[in-house]
C-alpha cells in the first residue's frame, strides 16, 4: 500500500519545482554571528525579505554582542570552499553576496568559485574593520583588492570606509566624492560601486550609485544620532536578492535602502548594545502610527551608515514591485 505522506509529499515538490513563484537562490558568504546583528543573520533574513532563498556559506564567526566585535574565528578555505561548491552544484544561483570572511585563504578562495560564475552578479560589501588587528586588516584588504574585486559587479561601502581603503594617499582640497571612490574601484575592475554617509552640510548625508563616469542614482537625509548595528549587511544583501529577482540596478538601489529603512524603523533594543534592525518588519503586525523620520541613522563599527527614505517597500513573491 502506497504511503499517503509521501505521494503529498512527491506532489508538492513536483508543484514546487514546476511554479514560477518559487523564490531564486541568492549565496553568500559572510561569518555567523551570534548576536544576530549582522553576518549572516541580516544575510539570511535581508535575502529571504526581498525574495529570494539563502544559501548561506558560514566562513567563521564574530565572537561578539550587540555593543562590539572581540574577535572573529575564521573557517578554512577547503570548508568554505566545500560547502559553496556542492550547493551550487544542486541549485542555480542568481546573485552571490560576499562580506567579511575572515581571511585571504578565504577570499582567494571565493574569488576562484565566482570566476566561474562569472555571469552571475556579485556584490562585495566592506564593513569597518577598525575593531581587528592592524596587520590583518591589511592583509585582508590587499587580498580582497587584488582578488575579489575584479570578480565583482557592485562595491558597497562607507564612505569613509571606501576612502581609506581605495584612495589612502588622497590629497584633494575637498574629499573625494562617489564618482573619485567609484573610479578608484573600476581601475581594480568594479563596474558600480554605491558609497553610503557621505557627510554634506548642515548635517546631511548623501547616498549615491556611481561609476567614474556618473552617478546613477542618489539620495540625500538628515542625520540623526542613534547607533544600529548591522545596516550594511542588511542593505547589500537585499541589494543582491533584488538584482536576482531581474531589478535594474538603480530601481534595486531604491528599493534595497526602502528596506533598510523600514527595518531601522522597527528597530529594536535586545541587548546593552547597539540597536539591530528588525529585517522581519513585515512580518509584525500594522502599526497606525507613522514613524518616517526621513533621517539618517549612526552605524556602529559591524557595518555603514545607511539613510533613511520615504517608505514604498512591498515585495510580493518574485520581488516584483508596487509603488
Amino acid at each position: 500500500m502506497a504511503n499517503p505522506t509521501s505521494t503529498l509529499l512527491d506532489t508538492r515538490q513536483l508543484q514546487a519545482e514546476g511554479s514560477d513563484s518559487a523564490p531564486i537562490c541568492v549565496m553568500t558568504f559572510n561569518a555567523n554571528d551570534p548576536s544576530g546583528a549582522a553576518g549572516l543573520t541580516a544575510d539570511i533574513t535581508a535575502i529571504a525579505s526581498a525574495g529570494g532563498h539563502p544559501l548561506a556559506v558560514v566562513t567563521g564567526t564574530y565572537v561578539r554582542d550587540t555593543s562590539e566585535i572581540l574577535n572573529h574565528i575564521a573557517f578554512d578555505e577547503e570548508a568554505v570552499t566545500d560547502q559553496a561548491r556542492m550547493a551550487l552544484e544542486d541549485m542555480p544561483t542568481g546573485a552571490i553576496k560576499v562580506g567579511f570572511v575572515g581571511s585571504p585563504e578565504n577570499i582567494s578562495a571565493i574569488a576562484e568559485i565566482a570566476s566561474d560564475y562569472a555571469d552571475v552578479p556579485l556584490i562585495a560589501y566592506m564593513p569597518n574593520l577598525s575593531w581587528w588587528d592592524e596587520a590583518e586588516i591589511e592583509s585582508y584588504l590587499d587580498a580582497f583588492r587584488e582578488l575579489m574585486l575584479p570578480q565583482t559587479t557592485i562595491l558597497v561601502g562607507n564612505h569613509s570606509s571606501l576612502w581609506r581603503w581605495l584612495l589612502p594617499d588622497w590629497l584633494g582640497d575637498r574629499n573625494p566624492s562617489a564618482k573619485d571612490i567609484a573610479k578608484a574601484a573600476a581601475e581594480l575592475g568594479v563596474p558600480y560601486t554605491l558609497v553610503t554617509g557621505i557627510p554634506l552640510p548642515d548635517q546631511f548625508i548623501d547616498n549615491v550609485l556611481a561609476t567614474p563616469q556618473a552617478v546613477l542614482y542618489s539620495e540625500k537625509f538628515e542625520r540623526f544620532e542613534a547607533v544600529f548595528a548591522g545596516a550594511g549587511e542588511t542593505l547589500s544583501a537585499a541589494l543582491a536578492a533584488l538584482l536576482a529577482n531581474g531589478h535594474d540596478l538603480q530601481e534595486a538601489t531604491a528599493e534595497a535602502l526602502t528596506y533598510l529603512d523600514h527595518s531601522l524603523e522597527a528597530g529594536f533594543h535586545p541587548g546593552m548594545g547597539h540597536i539591530l534592525p528588525d529585517r522581519l518588519f513585515w512580518a509584525q503586525a500594522e502599526d497606525d502610527t507613522d514613524t518616517d523620520t526621513g533621517t539618517h541613522p549612526e552605524e556602529s563599527d559591524s557595518g555603514d551608515a545607511v539613510p533613511t527614505l520615504k517608505p514604498f517597500f512591498d515585495l510580493p513573491p518574485n520581488g516584483t514591485t508596487k509603488h
